[in-house]
């Protein structure tokens, strides 16, 4: 049986909240084990609080929450860059979701969506211990341009590859 997944674009607060507790749920569960629970709590503090992704949404991002079967699976975010790039900010499934091709539908969204206005490339980031999604991203095409390491404050730093996607 085929299984349906949908974006549906961010613009409300509400949106923002929703979000917002979806990224506590997951950070939580995914990256503890990576960067240590100190660190996710600043960085969901920092960067998914409501009003931090609300002030996003008015600040050139743009925000998807991705929907499995009709149940809040996971969400996206991408800011357009005028060097027709795009940053993919964020990518997160839910747990109980993962391995049902959302992140191939997402990245498909965006090519779709961008490739025919100029765009060449989909870049990100991701933490260099992030096994599983490091592999999700070279399945999906992205190649590794090396390493970036981004001092965030508080005493920490995200650690992470570049990765590009050219479409």
């Amino acid at each position: 049986m085929q299984k349906d997944i949908e974006l549906k674009e961010a613009v409300t607060k509400k949106d923002a909240e929703i979000i917002s507790a979806l990224a506590q749920k997951i950070w939580t569960e995914h990256y503890t084990p990576i960067i240590g629970e100190a660190q996710v709590k600043y960085m969901l503090e920092k960067f998914s609080a409501p009003d931090k992704i609300y002030s996003d949404l008015k600040n050139g991002y743009i925000y998807y929450t991705a929907y499995f079967d009709g149940k809040l699976a996971g969400y996206t975010a991408i800011k357009p860059e005028d060097e027709k790039r795009i940053f993919l900010s964020k990518l997160y499934v839910d747990k109980s979701y993962r391995g049902n091709g959302i992140s191939r539908f997402i990245i498909n969204h965006i090519i779709s969506k961008y490739k025919p206005l100029g765009y060449n490339s989909i870049w990100l980031t991701v933490n260099k211990n992030n096994v599983n999604s490091i592999k999700v991203y070279n399945k999906l095409g992205f190649i590794n341009d090396g390493p970036l390491v981004t001092d965030i404050g508080g005493g920490f730093v995200m650690d992470d590859y570049k990765m590009t996607l050219y479409i």
